[in-house]
């Protein structure tokens, strides 16, 4: 296990002392603050159980109307194309990409938000079979328009490696598209009207496996109150809306990359290596040998 460990240590860069952190979009996910924040469980289908690069175009500045009320999640009508299974990875490449248009000029929530410059929508390989929802982007990412920049960015990066994978091979999403004013932790009237076009994302790339990055994504994901350090490192699932051609979704909850920075301890690096290990042993995949890659079942 120490072996293990120091490999992982190694390949994520938790041998080194933790880098400061850029804005990434990660809102404060320790034990207390993540779930201090309750997000509608109501807004997300999925109920908590035991158990090729295609990223966003960047947008220049918005101009958004004035702020408006944003709806309830039930108010989100879900299009029958949108409910349908995805076909091959042109065909979800080019449903990612009419999601991405349609969010763009419907949203509710980011329509009417004033504390943002681009809208992130998301990245990825359009078929991948392994999916990383965060919170909301951050600075960094409101300047590029890309999913988790600055140091918590790279920091899931090399997870992703460690795992023996590549940003281009996952797909990479948050629950908002556009950042919150001082990064403030999203409003559940706000989740209520942007988290279902996460939905639509998750039901256009169909991974086999999802992993929540922090207490809120788990909570909006897995339709769930209990906190990121009740659930981390048990699978949960993610129950797709009425009428999608979808099976329901095994959900891995585990700490962002931002709280593993922040928290440098020996039990919080083998508490994620343990939820990524669970994660590759669900994807029939071994975790890669010390200067080697990983081998697929």
């Amino acid at each position: 296990m120490q072996q293990v460990l120091a490999r992982f240590d190694q390949a994520i860069g938790l041998e080194t002392s933790p880098r400061a952190l850029a804005s990434s979009g990660a809102v404060p996910d320790a034990h207390a603050s993540a779930d201090s924040a309750p997000l509608p469980a109501a807004g997300a289908p999925g109920r908590a159980q035991s158990a090729p690069l295609a990223a966003a175009p960047a947008r220049g500045p918005s101009k958004a109307p004035a702020p408006a009320a944003a709806p309830s999640a039930s108010a989100h009508v879900y299009p029958p194309e949108s409910l349908r299974a995805p076909g091959d990875a042109a065909d979800r490449a080019l449903r990612l990409a009419e999601l991405d248009a349609r969010h763009a000029a419907s949203c509710p929530h980011c329509l009417s938000a004033t504390g943002h410059t681009r809208l992130v929508f998301g990245e990825g390989a359009a078929h991948a079979e392994l999916m990383f929802v965060g919170e909301a982007p951050g600075d960094a990412e409101d300047r590029v328009g890309r999913p988790f920049l600055g140091a918590a960015g790279e920091k899931l990066d090399e997870m992703i490696k460690a795992m023996g994978l590549s940003r281009e091979q996952v797909y990479i999403a948050s629950i908002l598209k556009s950042r919150t004013p001082d990064n403030r932790p999203p409003m559940p009237e706000e989740v209520a009207a942007c988290g279902p076009f996460l939905m639509e994302q998750i039901l256009a790339v169909r991974p086999k496996v999802i992993v929540t990055l922090g207490g809120p994504a788990a909570k909006w994901i897995c339709g769930t109150d209990a906190g990121i350090s009740r659930i981390r490192g048990t699978w949960q699932l993610w129950t797709p809306p009425a009428g999608a051609d979808c099976p329901a979704i095994p959900v891995m909850p585990t700490y962002h990359p931002s709280y593993v920075l922040r928290t440098y301890t020996k039990q919080v690096r083998m508490e994620v290596w343990s939820d990524l290990r669970a994660v590759l042993a669900k994807l029939g995949r071994t975790p890669p040998v010390a200067g080697g890659t990983s081998n697929s079942g």
